[in-house]
């Protein structure tokens, strides 16, 4: 009996730390620190260093709640940026930091709203195309639309 009640306590405990990271996966996404270096033209540029709380969600499917910031017309999208915060907090409007955003790639088109969504896709780093975001979200799909 004793055993049974401790693999519960075990079980349990694990799945709620398991559902606790998917729900706050933004949280994991601030292990990063930035150093800058030159460009090869001599312009300076940051470039990020993750730390193993990111690089552990590498070509990973990971889910995150957050706000569609559009890139081109407010209807639906293939191409976006995800952003931690609604549009008036974030990154672009100088409250937040780069960890907070993530470049988003999708199938489908995902319709705008500035309501909080949650999506689900292939987590990928970049540190090396000044042309993309720092993160990146493949084959994204928006979960319970």
């Amino acid at each position: 009996m004793v055993k049974k009640i401790i693999l519960f306590i075990f079980f349990s405990g694990y799945c709620l730390s398991a559902s606790a990271q998917k729900e706050n996966i933004w949280k994991q996404l601030e292990a990063v620190k930035f150093s800058t270096v030159n460009t090869e033209d001599g312009f300076p540029m940051d470039v990020p260093t993750f730390g193993p709380e990111v690089k552990a969600l590498e070509g990973k499917t990971i889910r995150l709640k957050g706000y569609i910031i559009p890139l081109k017309e407010l209807q639906g999208q293939n191409y976006f940026v995800f952003s931690r915060y609604p549009f008036n907090l974030c990154y672009f409007c100088g409250a937040a930091g780069p960890e907070t955003i993530i470049e988003v790639n999708s199938a489908e088109e995902i319709p705008f709203t500035e309501d909080l969504i949650e999506l689900e896709g292939r987590f990928e780093l970049n540190a090396s195309d000044p042309d993309h975001m720092m993160y990146l979200l493949n084959e994204a799909r928006q979960l319970n639309p």
